[in-house]
């Protein structure tokens, strides 16, 4: 089987080696994996230890750099400080902590294996690493990227992505000094000396030179593209040209370019560029993995992934309960970083080009991450059943007095007639048009953003998840209906069960798009369901219609 597959053509490689990662991947979509498990998977069976297709390894390579730069890339180009600042200081102290709390128990863990110190050290730092890709997207596709606990994450995120590029200068300077015959402290002047010269250029031509020639490349959206690709390779070979490396020159372009009106532009752009060369890498990963060796590997390896599936959520819960966030938040926060990221491979794969980490080392972190990025995935979609399970066990992580109560329960003051979740544009309406009309309304929602923008408004507001449980308890009592505007029929049965559950004596209103939707929520025990596009639909059409009348009255008495 594998000598049928071996081709010369290298057109013929690829095409054949796109064919199994489409099948692998379709398969890892419907069980509702990240592809990063997929195409490592397709690297192995595309690998010598199976089919063999994977041949020139070469061009495999040059693609595979080319994504890694890219990927350092939109990472620069996305860097957001401002989102830590609208988290607070909780996702400062959050990321950080993991960080430091994640790699010393690591280390320790390591050691305690019997690891050596240096490939102990490269295991700790993999293990503090999560995934942006993934975390993004799965909150993304849960709509709880603009939550409270989604903005927790997206700023430990950036903080983690940060530590990373450090990471990467230190591996830089480290690998250097043991290349040639100069001391590592010397070779670490020196790429801080290149460092802070290449920065500093980087500064002056961002400063004068960026925006000209890039709103000239704006004229043509594939100019853009083009243009934003070229200077990241470009700084991505005058870094490693310079000691610094590909991956840091390219992080660097995408900072220079992270404040200029097109970065949303190019990024939304390159992302499935980025994507499908970052598919050689993992391919190459699962191509070198020596399944023969990694037997060895995997106890260790279990370990692990039992540490950052419980332990990482167990240290991001304690953190955020010290500063005062009731337990739920630190739980659906914590799970975010129940697995290691793609940066954590290709810091291993830097290690293992550099002498640092051998086969056994890279093989036992990319087994972590198979297992890791595989169990938390599911831990993600589910984590709102799963607290619903288990939360009445997580009090040891909640003060009496949370910061959530003190930050955002604003409510409590009045005794609204209408109490509106989800204050969006379809919300937001409602509620305008009940205030209009004399009404009191408390608006709740669980976008802190949104919150501050509606109490500026003067509107009293309430930080609030209608998929929380306990949520229901804090309402203000003496409301006559609750109105839910969200559409995902899952967040407004769990309204039901909550508003139920506490006895909350009042009129229940929510969204839905579909009639048997809205049949379920009936019986469920809503006294009204709101279907927006139809009821605009039916508005619409009397506005037509009355329009359509009045045009046929006036031909009719116009005619002689």
């Amino acid at each position: 089987m594998a000598e049928l597959l071996q081709f010369d053509n290298p057109f013929y490689e690829l095409s054949a080696l796109l064919v199994v990662a489409i099948l692998v991947g379709a398969l890892a979509t419907l069980l509702r994996q990240p592809l990063i498990i997929a195409f490592i998977a397709v690297g192995i069976i595309a690998g010598p230890a199976w089919l063999s297709i994977i041949e020139g390894q070469e061009a495999f390579d040059l693609l595979a750099t080319m994504g890694i730069a890219l990927l350092l890339f939109v990472v620069g180009l996305k860097l957001d400080i401002g989102l830590i600042r609208q988290s607070g200081p909780v996702a400062l102290y959050t990321g950080i902590g993991q960080v430091l709390f994640t790699s010393i128990i690591g280390y320790g863990i390591a050691i305690a294996l019997g690891i050596s110190w240096l490939h102990a050290l490269y295991v700790a730092v993999a293990l503090t690493f999560s995934s942006t890709i993934i975390i993004v997207k799965l909150l993304s596709d849960k709509r709880e990227i603009d939550s409270l606990h989604g903005r927790i994450a997206v700023g430990l995120l950036i903080v983690q992505d940060i530590v990373v590029v450090l990471v990467m200068i230190g591996l830089t300077a480290f690998g250097a000094g043991e290349e040639g015959d100069t001391s590592l402290l010397q070779e670490a002047g020196l790429v801080a000396l290149y460092g802070t010269l290449f920065v500093g250029g980087i500064v002056l031509i961002t400063r004068y030179v960026i925006g000209p020639v890039f709103r000239i490349f704006a004229r043509s959206q594939e100019l853009l593209v083009l243009g934003a690709i070229g200077w990241a390779l470009i700084l991505a070979a005058t870094g490693d040209m310079l000691g610094l490396s590909k991956e840091v020159g390219a992080f660097i372009a995408g900072v220079s370019l992270a404040s200029t009106p097109f970065r949303e532009a190019i990024g939304t752009r390159l992302v499935s560029l980025r994507d499908f060369l970052l598919l050689f890498f993992f391919l190459s990963l699962g191509a070198d993995l020596d399944l023969s060796r990694l037997g060895a590997q995997i106890v260790p390896a279990l370990v692990f992934s039992a540490f950052v599936l419980i332990g990482n959520p167990l240290i991001v819960m304690t953190i955020t309960g010290i500063m005062g966030y009731r337990k739920r938040t630190g739980f659906l926060s914590g799970l975010t970083v129940a697995q290691i990221s793609e940066f954590s491979l290709i810091l291993a794969a830097m290690g293992l080009a550099v002498g640092h980490i051998d086969d056994d080392t890279l093989g036992l972190i990319t087994l972590v991450g198979l297992v890791t990025i595989g169990t938390s995935t599911y831990l993600i979609l589910y984590s709102h059943s799963i607290y619903d399970r288990i939360g009445k066990y997580l009090s040891l992580f909640e003060r009496e007095q949370d910061i959530e109560h003190e930050l955002y329960d604003r409510g409590d003051t009045i005794t609204p007639d209408v109490i509106v979740y989800g204050l969006g544009r379809y919300g937001g309406s409602i509620v305008e048009q009940l205030r209009a009309r004399g009404y009191q309304v408390l608006g709740v929602d669980f976008d802190p953003e949104m919150i501050e923008q509606w109490r500026d408004a003067g509107l009293p507001t309430q930080y609030g998840d209608a998929e929380d449980p306990e949520f229901p308890g804090s309402l203000p009592a003496g409301s006559r209906w609750v109105v839910s505007t969200m559409r995902d029929e899952h967040v407004s049965r769990a309204l039901l069960h909550g508003l139920e559950h506490h006895g909350y004596p009042c009129q229940v209103a929510v969204t839905a798009d579909r009639d048997d939707v809205a049949d379920r929520l009936r019986q469920e025990g809503a006294h009204l369901v709101l279907m927006p596009y139809p009821d605009a639909a039916k508005e619409a059409a009397d506005v037509l219609d009355n329009s359509l009348s009045g045009l046929d009255q006036s031909e009719e008495q116009s005619e002689p």
